[in-house]
């Protein structure tokens, strides 16, 4: 307990020194300089490792691993995080650590605030395992997107206002953000989709009662992005159309998730 404890106030004070730094990168950057990511990326870096190692003494034991409510949102944190730290790394994406650094500060945060929330213990099965990884992947990238969406929705106001944000100067351009939007989307679907194929295959009945109102808002989030997907491609799909196709998925895709683990959990007392 006091290990994961020292460990998450490590994380805590590397992502608050991490976004600390990017703020004050910003000023540069909106005069045309480039400033150093490099120290921001290393503390953030070091935060992960930290947040890492939290959910190892927490949710790893003999028994296989615990992914109660709060260690899946911590963990999806986590993962959230790392996508756009490896994705810096080779392009000037670090400002895209802004929302995503606190987003992880706060599933951390609440890991450690509550460490008594039920638990829901998955068995030694890799089957399963597979299953609940794909799906917190396609989760974390669902997320990012929706996070990419705002600030695509916040810069098209700006510029339909022509009153650029402090903050939109230093995105990059709109035609840009809205390519990586649906790169995003499109690896999120992928994933979403073996996510439910795995679940299908390997669970005994993913209809069961305890689990049907998880498995069809899934169905309905893909199915949303899928349309996305297909508007986007067939009929140029973009702009306040995208964002909110966008938001409206992520938000079923959130109930699926985070809802259904709440009521489960909290509520009814039932693990899966």
């Amino acid at each position: 307990m006091l290990l994961s404890l020292g460990f998450g106030i490590a994380a805590l004070i590397a992502y608050a020194t991490a976004t600390t730094l990017l703020w004050r990168r910003l000023p540069a950057l909106r005069q045309g300089e480039n400033p150093s990511k490099t120290p921001a990326l290393a503390a953030a870096f070091i935060g992960a490792l930290c947040h890492a190692g939290v959910l190892a003494s927490c949710a790893c034991d003999s028994d296989g691993v615990d992914l109660g409510v709060l260690k899946a949102l911590s963990l999806s944190g986590l993962v959230t995080l790392m996508i756009v730290f490896v994705s810096s790394l080779r392009q000037p994406l670090e400002n895209l650590l802004l929302p995503v650094l606190p987003l992880a500060m706060l599933t951390l945060a609440a890991q450690l605030a509550w460490p008594a929330a039920p638990q829901n213990i998955i068995g030694h099965q890799p089957a399963l395992e597979i299953h609940i990884m794909l799906s917190i992947l396609a989760y974390s990238l669902f997320t990012l997107a929706a996070l990419q969406a705002l600030l695509l929705a916040n810069q098209h106001r700006a510029l339909h206002a022509r009153r650029p944000s402090a903050f939109a100067h230093i995105l990059p351009p709109l035609e840009d953000m809205e390519t990586l939007l649906f790169r995003m989307i499109g690896a999120g679907f992928v994933l979403l989709t073996f996510a439910l194929l795995t679940g299908f295959m390997y669970l005994e009945n993913i209809f069961a009662q305890h689990l049907v109102h998880k498995t069809i808002l899934s169905i309905i989030s893909w199915a949303v992005f899928g349309a996305l997907l297909i508007g986007r491609y067939s009929m140029g799909w973009r702009g306040q159309t995208a964002v909110r196709w966008t938001l409206s998925g992520y938000a079923v895709l959130l109930l699926a998730f985070i809802g259904s683990k709440i009521a489960l959990e909290w509520v009814l007392g039932v693990q899966r």
